[in-house]
């Protein structure tokens, strides 16, 4: 028989882990909006991300697409140029996606409570290469009611920040509480 677990057990216990909780309930108690009050129709936000080799083993491991055309890094070899039909080695195609959401959210704000991601779609119009540095742009295009519940729409556009190449888009619903 396995002794109930203490409610200490369950606590973090290095001293950044406990300021880290502290602070989060902290956070809780402050006013906070929803989605649908936080975002106007017409706000952009942006920013660049890195597509380093490493993080796209990490990702690829994580999901565990283990096809060698993502592979620009191999251990003890560390960056090589990979290959794929599109030439270099490329990024598995919904990897951008996961941080448009860091993107779409102003890191600036308190997070928006009560959102909920009801609708998406993604348009890939090229293969990214590993090593681009993108842009992530989001653009609040809509705001609705449907069936008593409020909705925020944005479109997303994904392009390469020396060359200006586009890459991808999305089309993003968040239903706001």
């Amino acid at each position: 028989m396995r002794p109930e677990p203490r409610t200490d057990d369950l606590r973090p216990m290095t001293p950044l882990q406990v300021a880290q909780e502290r602070a989060f309930v902290e956070g809780l108690q402050e006013e906070c909006q929803t989605y649908w009050d936080m975002v106007e129709v017409g706000d952009v936000l942006s920013r660049e991300l890195y597509l380093a080799p490493e993080l796209i083993i990490l990702y690829a491991d994580a999901v565990e697409d283990y096809n060698p055309w993502y592979e620009g890094w191999r251990m003890n070899k560390w960056r090589i140029e990979g290959e794929s039909p599109f030439g270099p080695a490329i990024v598995p195609p919904l990897l951008v996606s996961h941080f448009v959401l860091s993107v779409q959210f102003d890191h600036t704000k308190p997070f928006a409570i009560g959102s909920i991601h009801t609708f998406h779609d993604t348009e890939i119009v090229a293969p990214i290469p590993v090593g681009a540095t993108i842009r992530i742009t989001t653009k609040a295009t809509d705001k609705y009611v449907k069936r008593e519940r409020r909705y925020v729409r944005h479109e997303v556009t994904v392009e390469d920040v020396e060359t200006g190449k586009l890459y991808m888009t999305e089309i993003r619903d968040i239903l706001s509480l």
